[in-house]
């Protein structure tokens, strides 16, 4: 406890939030929304900064998300040259590419919620040759809307439990870990059922 709190009074925590939120963009096994939270509890006491941790944790997933952009890019081209035409994967990169162009934005923010399919759309995104200028604005929107959402989460819990920054940390998880579950229901029960044979 005493080395948590210590790290959050570090200004060093700022720079750690950031790598972290990139780092999580294109490499999802880096929990960056549990540090985010963890920081917004934490701010409840003043340190470190709300304002700063939303700041930094977005920058972080921004920069993270156009890693994972370009990566789509570089290696979806190749992927996209040796899919066979008529093939179920140049079947799925055409499908890809409609739904981005169709509904790319809500589709960048929502996913920006959701582990792991944030990292499959913005290497998506990069591999069909979704506009840069489309991808940067909605990806902005997606990653400071999440950096707020992560840290206010925890503020929220924090505030709640002054005196027991344990307590709000696991509220702010569970409210978190909630939301996460709400959205993965939601997309399981709109998914279009297969008719059976």
């Amino acid at each position: 406890m005493d080395f948590v709190e210590g790290a959050m009074g570090s200004p060093w925590v700022y720079l750690a939030l950031c790598a972290f939120a990139a780092l999580d963009a294109f490499f999802p096994i880096v929990p960056s929304e549990s540090l985010v939270i963890t920081a917004g509890v934490f701010a409840a006491s003043g340190e470190p900064n709300l304002a700063g941790v939303i700041v930094v944790s977005a920058l972080g997933a921004f920069v993270g998300d156009h890693v994972s952009y370009f990566i789509g890019r570089f290696a979806g081209e190749k992927a996209m040259k040796r899919a066979k035409p008529g093939s179920r994967k140049a079947a799925a990169w055409a499908r890809g590419h409609r739904l981005l162009t169709e509904r790319g934005g809500t589709i960048l923010i929502v996913c920006r919620y959701i582990p792991g399919a944030r990292t499959a759309i913005t290497l998506t995104a990069g591999a069909v040759d979704y506009r840069l200028r489309s991808f940067s604005f909605f990806d902005g929107i997606a990653a400071l809307s999440w950096g707020a959402y992560s840290a206010l989460v925890g503020y929220i819990g924090g505030a709640a439990f002054e005196q027991s920054p344990w307590k709000g940390l696991a509220l702010g998880l569970g409210i978190a870990l909630t939301v996460t579950l709400t959205v993965e229901l939601i997309r399981h029960l709109r998914r279009p059922r297969t008719a059976a044979p």
